[in-house]
């Protein structure tokens, strides 16, 4: 997510930075193109390279950016980027005393006025935000940061969802609920990922502009974590062929059984029984969406909440629970209960026995998903 800080005193000069690489060369890319002289013709924008091999070369460039703000332009005005500049980072080149003492001076500039006729923009990915260089920029930019967003971190599925809608919606797909949730779980909140997929759906509808869970399913490509997934939500949805195929799959991949019944398996009956006990004793509805299941939980007293799991930050991890809430109702209480048995002799017949594996794991999803 972005976030921008502006001081109108220092309107030409612009930075735009952060974690997020394609979002920092998107946006930049954009900046650029609104800032440039439209009348300075090809001596309106001067790119310093900032993508460099050590230090000699970090030094050189960041001289080549103060001779070119101190160079008056030919017409009008001009713009001078410094570009994907790799070398303000907590890095080996970052940390030479060469390259310091060259940013030093740069930052004297930018405190200074190197006139109304010539504009400063500034991209790069690694940022030290210690370092006094940052500090005299950000004090003088308009400056905008992108973070990638880091899904350890409780909500990040809130904000990915936003900006997959946000980003849909400008090319005019319309996601279905279970749609949308499958394709921020498979991308990662990782824009670059968000962009190409939208695109490669945008190409495949054409006209058609509703994009459906099985579509999402057929274009967007299954890492490790979405096969993952998508045997979680197979087991929540009681889709017994699905379920085994993945099981199949993600054993032929190299994933180990324990590995698929502990990740996988076991938590989403956990879930499913952590939910629909919620569900029962609070007497809260089936929620449309994962967020309104989070809402509600965020609503209940703190004693009813205090055994869910919790991720690494210490947050509930609501969002799986908001998932496991719109399929709970396919189970009955006993079904899970068994399910969780079924698990916990799994995991003694994987470490104990030499019984073949995947008959192992087909045997706790039938147990589960077959018929009573």
């Amino acid at each position: 997510m972005a976030k921008t800080k502006t001081t109108a005193a220092s309107a030409n000069i612009y930075a735009v930075v952060g974690s997020d690489e394609s979002e920092v060369k998107r946006m930049a890319a954009d900046l650029a193109a609104k800032v440039t002289p439209p009348d300075a013709g090809d001596f309106g924008l001067e790119v310093i390279d900032g993508v460099v091999d050590n230090a000699e070369q970090a030094a050189s460039r960041i001289r080549l950016t103060i001779e070119a703000l101190q160079t008056l332009p030919f017409f009008g005005g001009k713009l001078v980027w410094l570009k994907n500049a790799n070398f303000l980072g907590d890095t080996a080149i970052g940390r030479a005393a060469s390259v310091q003492s060259a940013l030093d001076e740069l930052a004297e500039i930018i405190k200074g006025d190197f006139g109304a006729t010539v504009t400063l923009l500034l991209s790069a990915t690694e940022v030290d935000k210690r370092r006094s260089f940052y500090k005299a920029l950000a004090n003088r930019a308009e400056l905008q940061i992108f973070d990638r967003l880091d899904s350890s971190r409780s909500g990040w599925e809130e904000e990915a969802t936003e900006i997959v809608r946000a980003r849909a919606t400008k090319r005019k797909l319309q996601f279905d609920d279970e749609a949308l949730d499958l394709f921020v779980l498979l991308t990662g909140g990782d824009t670059r990922q968000i962009d190409s997929e939208l695109e490669k759906i945008d190409i495949f509808l054409g006209k058609e502009r509703r994009v459906n869970v099985d579509l999402v399913r057929e274009l967007v490509p299954l890492s490790r974590a979405g096969v993952i997934f998508e045997l979680g939500n197979a087991l929540a949805e009681r889709d017994l062929e699905r379920a085994l195929t993945l099981v199949r799959r993600l054993l032929d991949q190299g994933e180990s059984a324990i590995g698929i019944l502990l990740v996988a398996t076991l938590p989403t009956i956990r879930n499913l029984l952590l939910a629909k006990d919620l569900m029962e004793r609070h007497r809260l509805p089936r929620p449309h969406a994962p967020f309104h299941f989070i809402s509600a939980i965020n609503r209940l007293p703190d004693t009813a909440t205090e055994h869910l799991p919790r991720k690494k930050d210490g947050s509930i991890n609501a969002y799986a629970l908001g998932i496991a809430a719109q399929n709970a109702h396919r189970f009955e209480t006993g079904q899970l209960v068994a399910g969780m048995q079924a698990c916990l002799e799994a995991n003694l017949q994987l470490v104990t026995t030499q019984l073949d594996h995947e008959l192992i794991l087909t045997e706790v999803v039938v147990k589960l998903l077959g018929p009573d």
